[in-house]
């Protein structure tokens, strides 16, 4: 009754019971095995989770293999139940399957049996007949799921508790700490617990203004090789590990080096009887010199690898820019250009006698000390210049062989070509003071040459009602040779030389010479202070001494200018310089300084100088009354000039107005206040009238009066014009046909407005300015030329023009600026400026414009 037939007549039944059977069967074998494996799926996540949690590699090795054996002994347990196991067989199969579907009558079991006793051919016919009907009812045969209770057994659900912990333990495993499968099976205990944590940087030297490079950064870990340059210190700590870490770094070449870690402070604060423990955290310091590799190793394990491709730090190079010359004070001028890639350190010009001395010279002096100053650091120049008063020197007067030599942060140093010249010296008019000086010298470049210097002196004071026109300065030789005759020393033979020098100086210029060495004495503190870093205290300090400098050198360089009308004068007309000017450079210098602004304020302090230069260097310009009179004629000129130019502006804006416009950037309220103090003297338009002192709307009647102004303005212009011409053609002078050219313009311009027509007027008024300006250069070289002053030529080989003030600014009581020294735009030329840009953006808007175009037109704009 149990066997199963080998066939059956209906193939489609056999299919899906074979099916149902299989399903069902390896539920019944799940749901059998299950409960029996459960322990040692248990025991399994819990030994997996020790070791991903990193516990068997913090444990010692006893405690270890105690765990692990322990797990080992609770695996074996856990198999124990299985020998419970059984297979289902094939009834309990189909018993499991009518069970789970609900099946009366054994239907899988009856296609499965056969009849027993002597079978017929009615009882298998019959048992057919039977098995037919009985497979009517396993249409819908189906499969039963497992059912292993185990939430019976385990209501608390404690099973999940190690399922949790192997996935929080899979994960921590990927962490620093996390831990390996093979910890519990390998010798860890003597290691550290922590693993080591690796940080890594290179710092460049300070002067190359790079900043630290961090090789273990996340954004660096995709450099195949670092540039750096050269000398860079490169750093690496190691914090945590085996403290057997190791680092070698091998050139190119394939020479290798170790770097060994530095001592650890706080060894030499523990006892000598404390263990030895290895060090947690290890520092390595090397220096980077050549192109290699760095490799980090613990053991026979490689922790770390960072490739290097040094940069190499080029020597300087230093030329001269033009000839050393003669600044127009007498100071040593040089102008020359340094090169180097991180700037230079430091640069000095080193000065030689050309001339050999005597055999046996004893000189009490050795070459001026002259350091250069430095291009400004990642400026746009290498070019700078130093001047520094050497007239004091013995040297001073003397051929020598200049060279100039720089040096670099990395010790490297570069020469210049080598110049022979002579130094400048200090020129004295007096006959007296240039003997004291010529004595000064002997002595100073030969002590041996005491007794002939006393000889000399003898012989210029031998007739002294003679040679002497003050007694004071015969009473100040006698006390030099008194003294020099007592010297036994060189410090008291230099100190000979000094008290030489002040004596021709007090000779040569009285006290005009004490006061510019004090300025210079204070110049030159106040630029050391600047150049070291010096406090807010010490230049307000160097700040004080220079204004006091200053105020002592102008007071005496006043009083000279009085006794010798020859003398250069600080003013002229009041408007060459002025001593607010001169004390509101000093105060931006200290305002400057004190902001931490070094470089300019340094550059500031120069211009200073190089103004008092000018000032020491120039000349009173002579005139008699023509002179005169044509100064009043150039002023009025530029008086016109100034006029004009106003006057096309306010016809400009009256335009815009006439349009319903206003410039662009300016509110209503800004552009009727703009220019109001201009137009207090203005002979065009009334201050009443102005139309731009409005703070209404103005009305029709209102606007046709104001275009009423100006054209009356204009014509007034016109008129003056013309007196002028008058003026000038009395006095000799043939005004250019450029004066022509601008009565007409002005003319069209009068005759523009009068019409209303604003825009028409404004061109007019352009041409009769650029008109005025050709005409009044014309004007200004011909009266150089009658007054025959073509500029002085200043010993130095510097040439100063006749139109130029000592500063080196255009004289403005000579004549207007023509507008070739400084440009400023005029509102028509910020209106054609605003369009230009309007339309560079209406392009841009463009969608259909080519990437090449586009590109172009914001590079205009500066938009990248």
């Amino acid at each position: 009754m149990t066997e199963r037939p080998t066939f059956s007549s209906n193939r489609g039944l056999a299919g899906r019971l074979a099916l149902s059977r299989l399903a069902t069967r390896v539920s019944m074998v799940v749901e059998r095995g299950w409960p029996l494996l459960l322990p040692l799926v248990i025991v399994a996540c819990l030994f997996l989770s020790a070791s991903w949690f990193g516990i068997f590699s913090r444990l010692p090795d006893a405690v270890r293999i105690g765990l692990v054996a322990a797990f080992g002994l609770a695996g074996l347990a856990a198999l124990y139940p299985l020998r419970f196991f059984r297979v289902p067989g094939a009834a309990e199969v189909d018993r499991r399957i009518e069970a789970a579907n609900n099946l009366l009558h054994s239907p899988v079991l009856t296609q499965s049996d056969r009849p027993s006793g002597r079978e017929s051919s009615f009882s298998q016919a019959l048992w057919r007949e039977h098995q037919k009907r009985m497979a009517a009812k396993l249409d819908s045969l189906g499969a039963d799921v497992p059912r292993t209770r185990v939430p019976e057994r385990d209501p608390w659900a404690l099973r999940a508790v190690a399922a949790l912990l192997l996935v929080t333990a899979f994960a921590f495993s990927f962490g620093p700490t996390g831990g390996r499968i093979g910890d519990g099976f390998s010798a860890r205990g003597m290691h550290d617990a922590l693993p080591p944590r690796i940080d890594a940087w290179v710092t460049p030297p300070a002067y190359t203004g790079k900043p630290p490079i961090f090789l273990t950064a996340d954004a660096n870990q995709a450099t195949p090789t670092f540039h750096v340059p050269e000398g860079s210190d490169v750093s690496l700590r190691v914090t945590g590990g085996s403290g057997e870490e190791t680092l070698a770094y091998a050139d190119k070449d394939g020479s290798a080096r170790s770097i060994d870690p530095a001592s650890p402070q706080a060894a030499s604060a523990k006892p000598a009887t404390s263990p030895a423990v290895p060090s947690k955290v290890r520092q390595f310091t090397g220096k980077l010199t050549s192109d290699g590799t760095l490799t980090l190793k613990s053991g026979g394990d490689e922790l770390g690898r960072w490739a290097f491709a040094v940069i190499p730090d080029k020597p300087p190079q230093i030329r001269f820019v033009g000839e050393p010359k003669r600044a127009a004070n007498g100071a040593f001028e040089l102008n020359y250009q340094i090169d180097d890639d991180y700037g230079a350190a430091t640069a000095k010009a080193v000065f030689a006698l050309a001339d050999p001395q005597a055999p046996g010279a004893h000189p009490l002096y050795g070459p001026p000390d002259m350091p250069l100053t430095l291009p400004r650091r990642g400026g746009k120049s290498n070019a700078a210049r130093t001047t520094k008063d050497l007239t004091e020197h013995v040297w001073a007067g003397s051929s020598i062989r200049l060279t100039l030599v720089a040096t670099d942060d990395a010790g490297h140093t570069a020469s210049s070509e080598t110049k022979t010249l002579v130094m400048p010296e200090r020129p004295f008019a007096n006959p007296l003071a240039r003997a004291v000086i010529e004595q000064r010298r002997l002595l100073a470049l030969d002590a041996n040459a005491k007794p002939h210097v006393l000889d000399l002196i003898d012989a210029i004071t031998l007739r002294p009602e003679d040679t002497f026109d003050t007694m004071s300065h015969y009473l100040a030789i006698m006390s030099a040779r008194s003294r020099l005759k007592l010297a036994e020393n060189d410090d008291q033979l230099r100190g000979e030389v000094a008290y030489l020098w002040e004596i021709a100086l007090g000779i040569e210029e009285g006290n005009l010479s004490a006061a510019e060495k004090r300025l210079r004495q204070a110049q030159q503190a106040l630029q050391d202070a600047i150049k070291n870093g010096a406090s807010d205290q010490e230049i307000e300090k160097a700040m004080k001494e220079l204004r006091e400098a200053m105020n002592q050198f102008l007071q005496e360089f006043a009083e000279r200018a009085k006794q010798n009308p020859n003398a250069p004068q600080m003013q002229q007309n009041g408007q060459e310089l002025r001593q607010s000017d001169i004390d509101r450079m000093m105060d931006q210098i200290e305002n400057l300084a004190k902001s931490g602004d070094r470089d300019k304020a340094q550059q500031l302090l120069s211009q200073l100088q190089d103004m008092m230069n000018n000032l020491q260097a120039g000349r009173q310009q002579q005139g008699g009354e023509q002179d005169s009179q044509m100064r009043q004629q150039m002023d009025k000129l530029g008086e016109i000039l100034r006029r004009q130019q106003e006057m096309m502006n306010d016809t400009f804006r009256m335009d815009q107005m006439q349009r319903g416009e206003r410039p662009r950037g300016q509110t209503p309220d800004e552009q009727l206040g703009q220019g109001s103090g201009e137009n207090q003297d203005r002979q065009g338009l009334g201050q009443n009238q102005d139309p731009r002192s409005r703070q209404k709307p103005m009305t029709p009647q209102e606007f046709a009066e104001a275009l009423k102004q100006l054209q009356e303005g204009q014509g007034q212009l016109k008129s003056d014009l013309e007196q002028l011409k008058k003026g000038l053609e009395g006095m000799g002078m043939e005004p250019n046909e450029g004066f022509g050219e601008a009565g007409k313009s002005m003319g069209s311009a009068e005759q523009a407005l009068g019409e209303g027509q604003g825009d028409e007027a404004v061109g007019h008024q352009g041409r009769a300015l650029e008109a005025l300006r050709k005409g009044a250069k014309d004007m200004m070289k011909q009266m150089q030329a009658m007054q025959g002053d073509q500029g002085g030529s200043q010993e130095g080989g510097r040439q100063q023009n006749a139109d130029r003030d000592p500063l080196g600014r255009p004289r403005a009581s000579q004549g207007p600026d023509f507008g070739d020294s400084v440009k400023v735009p005029d509102e028509i030329d910020v209106q054609r400026a605003r369009q230009i840009l309007e339309a560079i953006r209406k392009r841009l808007g463009n969608a259909l414009s080519p990437d090449i175009e586009r590109s172009y037109l914001e590079r205009l704009l500066e938009l990248k």
